[in-house]
């Protein structure tokens, strides 16, 4: 194959705005704070360093402390979680949701591509510290979102009635998942493996939350990566001003909806509410509603005076929780933090929020799209390239890549845009000549230019569908490849998940992905295994 990489830009899977973060487009430096080249690191640093205070550092830590209890801590990371009470320590933050099993392949990639920033800025700071951080979705509701992972086209889900933050769920029931997993991948030694993972995440812990930090610290606790949990009262308590301002004044919702009102050229990606907070306890989370001078809570008979809820704030600050629009402000205010790792989607809403944290007086991270990567076999490389494919061919939309594979195979021109051509300047002089004689003949003219065009288009349909009969067996090969490679022509990493190339490849997919992506490159890795 020519290459293992294509632009993102060139790859036709990110949005517009999302391609014009990536060319840096002068229209979106309003609702970013610095693009990010490594160049760009140095005055976030300088910036974050003056705000972070290092009061905030030690409850910090403190919090982490008392999460991994009863974690096997790597060196690496109990190194990262002490360096974080220096103030020369920042952050570098992706987030994700408690997906079963880590969901679909683009967990494994956003966490890699912190990683991999971390030692990249190590290399150009040398004097100061970088630290991973994966910041779990603990507080998610959405639980159709996140109870099934697919293994090998088969959807494996947990069957489960859930109402309240998901990171408090109860994993008691997952037996059963385990159960019908444990049949679907056989006994090699990766499988026994990916089984005992599986079995010591979710059997062995009493919550989601704990499932998923046992999880992603068995998977990259060696590089480092240090698992934050938002759902804690000591770091809520560091945002206890932002709460009551959101419920005194409801700031955000102002700021967001004069941003959104630049972006018109572009799909809004979140819309914000009132009031940008949830009220949670285990086993529910509901919007908090201001109306007739009292606060209620959405769907119970729940209500507060004003005073009620500032001294519940204050009191049990858990007991607030940030939504999609004040979630992002809650991660930067207790944490160092210099960047946020995410998707197109991701940073799509982020984009909304800048002119909000300038309200507040907080510091705008820089925004990163993570790594995205196209896993692809030996074999699959090699028909490629026996069938003439280059990467850019196999990201094609799947009709207008058989559309020119068929006119590459084909002994003779298909694509008649010659002859209409030739036809169209043919009729341009009986439309001079009719004009300048009888003008009503004009009619006929132009009706008679349509039929004949029309007629070319007509052959140029049945040449491709005689050419396309006649390659059908190569065609066919291609679609194969191109299914396996994107299946339900979509992305890869957005529906299988990692274990199926775990079995196949052990330790080797995660060593091959630490070492082939670049996370300032903005390109897509194609990573061949």
């Amino acid at each position: 194959m020519p290459t293992d990489c294509i632009r993102y830009q060139d790859s036709g899977y990110f949005t517009p705005i999302t391609v014009d973060y990536l060319n840096q487009n002068s229209q979106l430096q309003s609702l970013c704070h610095r693009f990010p080249t490594i160049e760009n690191f140095e005055k976030q640093i300088q910036e974050k360093q003056s705000q972070f205070t290092n009061e905030s550092r030690k409850v910090l830590v403190a919090a982490l402390n008392k999460q991994y209890t009863n974690v096997e801590v790597s060196s690496a990371t109990h190194s990262n979680i002490n360096s974080l009470l220096e103030s020369n320590t920042f952050t570098i933050t992706t987030g994700h949701q408690l997906n079963l099993f880590t969901g679909p392949l683009y967990f494994l990639y956003k966490i890699i591509t912190v990683i991999n920033l971390t030692k990249t800025l190590k290399s150009k700071y040398p004097n100061q510290n970088f630290v991973p951080v994966y910041w779990m979705a603990t507080e998610d509701h959405d639980f159709e979102e996140i109870n099934y992972f697919n293994y090998k086209g088969k959807k494996i889900r947990w069957n489960k009635a859930s109402s309240g933050p998901v990171g408090r769920l109860s994993t008691e029931d997952l037996k059963a998942v385990y159960e019908v997993f444990e049949k679907e991948i056989g006994t090699s030694h990766n499988a026994n493996y990916i089984k005992q993972l599986f079995e010591d995440a979710y059997l062995k812990h009493e919550t989601l939350a704990a499932a998923t930090r046992f999880l992603a610290n068995a998977l990259f606790g060696e590089y480092g990566l240090v698992i934050l949990d938002g759902d804690d009262v000591d770091l809520k308590r560091e945002f206890i001003p932002y709460i009551k301002e959101e419920l005194l004044f409801q700031k955000s919702h102002q700021e967001v909806l004069r941003t959104i009102e630049t972006m018109k050229s572009y799909a809004i990606q979140v819309n914000p509410r009132e009031i940008n907070l949830f009220y949670i306890e285990d086993h529910l989370r509901e919007r908090i509603i201001f109306e007739k001078n009292r606060y209620t809570i959405n769907n119970t008979s729940l209500q507060f005076s004003k005073e009620a809820l500032l001294e519940l704030v204050e009191k049990s600050p858990e007991k607030f929780s940030p939504n999609v629009i004040l979630r992002p402000l809650y991660q930067e205010v207790i944490l160092p933090n210099l960047c946020y790792i995410g998707g197109g989607g991701e940073l799509a809403y982020w984009f909304e929020l800048k002119s909000y944290f300038d309200s507040v007086g907080v510091v705008f991270p820089i925004l990163l799209l993570r790594n995205s990567v196209l896993l692809a076999t030996e074999k699959q490389a090699l028909k490629a390239d026996k069938l003439g494919l280059s990467w850019s061919n196999l990201f094609e939309k799947q009709q207008e890549l058989i559309h020119r594979k068929t006119n590459e195979f084909s002994e003779f021109p298909i694509d008649l845009s010659i002859q209409k051509e030739h036809l169209k300047n043919q009729f341009h002089y009986l439309h001079v000549l009719a004009n300048q004689t009888d003008k009503s003949f004009s009619g006929a003219v132009k009706a008679q230019e349509a039929k004949q065009i029309n007629g070319l288009e007509h052959l140029e349909k049945r040449l491709l569908k005689a050419q396309k009969r006649k390659y059908q067996e190569d065609l066919n090969r291609i679609i194969a490849l191109q299914n396996e490679l994107f299946p339900n022509q979509g992305l890869q990493e957005r529906t299988a998940n990692f274990s199926e190339f775990y079995i196949e490849y052990g330790a080797e997919l995660i060593e091959k992905l630490m070492i082939t992506l670049k996370p300032l490159d903005n390109e897509f890795s194609i990573v061949t295994l």
